[in-house]
């Protein structure tokens, strides 16, 4: 009698474990908060998580320039600043193409003849580099490694699903702050209009002027000081003295005062 025998004790765990890990890696992303936590833990992830990987950064593209921001060793700006000067790379290559590269062995590799020999001279002889994108985040997770045929095929595995992760956890972080500044903005400007409308009040009532002469007494203070509005406001508020407008006091208040 035939018999199917399920996965080995073996697979299980090893699956357990992959399954664990990649649990981790995304509760680490999502927790990480802002944009900068959020690449920080990208490259602290990637060093930790993926076996063959000793040195990790991060390639991005602002205002059409290529950056490294984030890197968890030295030697990543130094081979990051090999590709910029030779203009050549696995790294340039999957921003530009989109597509994931890799470089076995970076001492026979003849896809890049200036890159290659200067990074093996550098001490770095695999490269895994992975394009990422996020709402308006633009670039490549690298991974670099001191020895030959370092990535396999798990490591290339982990490695596609962290830059996944890591492109959504990078559009939830710029949406967290995007909102957190359009909150911040909205309460700065119910302050200033706070700030404004308490100056005004004292100006109508100690000059017995209209709401619109207080108005016009603090935007001609603005002006001639080279400050914001609410600047002015809240100095009157402060100091009680009258703002300063660089014209005669008469033509500050007498034109169109109210009886």
């Amino acid at each position: 009698m035939e018999t199917t025998e399920g996965p080995s004790r073996v697979d299980r765990d090893s699956f357990s474990e992959f399954a664990l890990s990649f649990s981790e890696t995304a509760r680490s992303l999502f927790s990480a908060g802002n944009v900068t936590d959020t690449l920080v833990s990208v490259v602290e992830l990637a060093v930790s998580t993926i076996e063959g990987c000793d040195f990790a950064g991060l390639f991005l593209i602002d205002t059409g320039v290529v950056t490294t921001p984030v890197y968890t060793d030295p030697i990543v700006v130094e081979v990051d600043t090999l590709q910029h000067q030779t203009n050549e790379g696995p790294c340039l290559d999957a921003i530009a193409h989109r597509l994931i590269f890799y470089a076995d062995d970076l001492g026979k590799d003849l896809r890049w003849l200036h890159f290659a020999p200067q990074a093996t001279k550098a001490g770095i002889r695999s490269v895994l580099a992975l394009p990422i994108s996020a709402d308006t985040e633009r670039g490549a997770l690298n991974l670099y490694a001191r020895y030959p045929s370092a990535f396999g095929v798990v490591d290339r595995a982990k490695a596609a699903i962290l830059v996944s992760m890591a492109s959504l956890a990078l559009s939830v972080a710029h949406s967290h702050e995007d909102e957190e500044r359009r909150a911040a903005n909205l309460h700065a400007a119910l302050s200033s209009r706070e700030t404004i409308g308490e100056a005004m009040g004292i100006l109508m009532e100690r000059e017995r002027i209209t709401a619109q002469q207080a108005f016009d007494v603090l935007r001609r203070a603005s002006q001639h000081l080279n400050v914001k509005l609410r600047e002015v406001a809240q100095n009157l508020i402060d100091t009680g003295e009258d703002p300063d407008t660089g014209q005669s006091r008469p033509r500050d208040y007498g034109e169109g005062r109210s009886g």
